[in-house]
């Protein structure tokens, strides 16, 4: 009796949808004269950001991701297996967005699909669900698409948060590969700061229970405490590092890039000062997009490829972190990047 060999999950081609509409720093200035945008631009590193349009929801940016996948790198919709889902911001309570993703995209009905709700530490999260699907040998070709639009959650007049989020989906096909490329998965949560980022309305959680932000001073549905994120941020990342590449067999010498979820300039600045990283070690591309949230390092990676960043004989770190409180990380090669970038 013979067995099939294992089967690992790869990163395949991405895709990145941004919506039409860009809200400048400009745009931003004109609503909000008051606000000094040359300096709150030197404490982000945002200059520009996609908004979605009123009728624009996730799940449809998450749909625009992936036809454009389907096209650019000639992908069969028949050929998926399982359609993973990450977003905060759902069309419906119920029923999930996949499900609708699935039937506007033609995928098979044997297709499975599902939702999960994870914000910065998404990507780590979704490569290790679709690991195990592909290892375990339910699927050897995973769609996993994110799409974030915490536009709608956003007062115009908030400086803390407009200045920051932007919209955006990715689609990343992840492949069934003989050897394994994703490695040293590991997982935090600490949910006594669960108020820190928060949307405390829309749910099922009583009126005077919910959150009780000490410093909210906008009218924004969403709330961050980002001094308390940065402190956050700070504690946990390089001892997660050090743990990923620890079972990965390799030491932070061995590191080519350090792919760390792209929140913003002052966070970012203060983790490499931390870790003791060169720029170019800690690439920074969220000038022109923003903080998208579960999309960043997806988004980063598109663009990393587009540059042909990264050597498949070298490592890389994945590392997410922030709502929830909510951590991850893997070590990653690129081992299917020639072959992925978009014509």
């Amino acid at each position: 009796m013979t067995t099939n060999p294992r089967q690992y999950a790869a990163i395949g081609p991405i895709s990145v949808f941004l919506p039409e509409r860009v809200e400048s720093n400009e745009v931003l200035s004109a609503d909000n004269p008051r606000w000094d945008m040359e300096l709150i631009a030197s404490k982000t590193g945002v200059y520009n950001r996609h908004i979605a349009a009123e009728n624009e929801t996730s799940s449809d940016l998450g749909v625009a991701a992936c036809r454009k996948l389907f096209k650019e790198h000639d992908v069969d919709p028949a050929s998926i297996d399982f359609l993973l889902f990450c977003t905060q911001t759902p069309d419906y309570p119920l029923p999930t967005s996949a499900c609708l993703m699935q039937s506007k995209l033609g995928l098979p009905t044997h297709c499975g699909a599902l939702d999960f709700n994870l914000g910065c530490s998404a990507y780590p999260y979704g490569l290790s669900l679709a690991d195990g699907l592909v290892q375990s040998g339910v699927a050897k070709r995973v769609l996993f698409v994110t799409g974030e639009t915490y536009s709608k959650l956003i007062d115009k007049h908030d400086r803390s948060l407009r200045t920051i989020f932007g919209d955006a989906a990715t689609a990343t096909l992840i492949e069934a590969h003989d050897e394994p490329s994703i490695v040293g998965y590991k997982f935090g949560t600490d949910g006594t700061g669960a108020g820190m980022l928060c949307v405390d309305g829309g749910g099922f959680r009583s009126e005077k229970e919910k959150f009780q932000p000490a410093k909210r001073r906008w009218k924004s549905s969403l709330y961050m405490d980002g001094p308390g994120l940065i402190n956050f941020t700070l504690s946990k990342v390089p001892g997660l590092v050090d743990q990923v590449l620890s079972d990965a067999g390799a030491s932070r010498d061995d590191v080519q890039h350090f792919l760390v979820h792209q929140a913003t300039f002052k966070m970012l600045d203060l983790l490499r000062k931390k870790m003791d990283c060169s720029e170019d070690r800690m690439p920074l591309m969220f000038r022109n997009v923003g903080n998208t949230v579960s999309c960043t390092i997806p988004l980063l990676i598109s663009q990393m490829r587009e540059q042909q960043k990264f050597d498949p004989q070298q490592l890389s770190v994945m590392i997410g972190f922030g709502v929830g409180l909510s951590w991850s990380a893997c070590a990653w090669r690129d081992v299917l990047g020639s072959n992925v970038v978009s014509r």
